[in-house]
């Protein structure tokens, strides 16, 4: 791909990615700070936010906007579990799967998740509402067993508790509250 049409190209994707505002943003930023490396997790999250998912052209332009290399971009976005490198529902659904969550029913929870959204760990729903992943702590020791949806943590959980969270969730989709 000849060079100038690489940079439109890129312009597009980034376009996609990311509303020039933000780019300009995390850009100044960049050059302001000795560090840039600790931006890396705040523009993964604003373009996860934006886009829904981290893609690998998300990885490129943010090591291109700080300043970085793009394995250590990569490094960061797989080391976390809230950073998704790959598509996922519009509501991801974290089940904690900690030695405190899982003595008090975690098992009994993520086999109703399961059965609820006809799905397994890892997945997503035909309609893309719901992905159900596994996550090590939530830090909700002390009302496990325990979930997230978004940046909501829901604890003491029982498969009545977990229907109504899933039907509100379901209805604030279609209602296009975003999460």
């Amino acid at each position: 791909m000849a060079r100038g049409a690489w940079r439109e190209n890129s312009k597009k994707v980034m376009k996609e990615l990311l509303p020039q505002e933000q780019f300009d943003s995390f850009r100044a930023r960049a050059a302001a700070t000795a560090h840039p490396h600790e931006l890396i997790i705040d523009l993964l999250r604003a373009i996860q936010a934006h886009h829904g998912w981290v893609p690998d052209a998300g990885v490129l332009l943010t090591a291109e906007t700080l300043g970085v290399l793009p394995i250590e971009v990569e490094e960061v976005a797989t080391f976390y579990d809230k950073i998704y490198r790959r598509e996922v529902g519009l509501r991801v659904i974290h089940v904690c799967d900690s030695i405190c969550c899982w003595s008090t029913g975690a098992e009994m929870i993520v086999e109703h998740l399961q059965q609820s959204l006809g799905i397994g760990l890892g997945e997503t729903t035909a309609d893309n509402v719901f992905t159900l992943l596994p996550t090590c702590c939530l830090g909700a020791c002390g009302d496990a067993p325990a979930i997230m949806i978004g940046l909501t943590t829901y604890g003491r959980l029982t498969p009545e508790k977990i229907d109504e969270i899933l039907g509100r969730e379901r209805a604030a989709v279609t209602a296009g509250d975003s999460p």
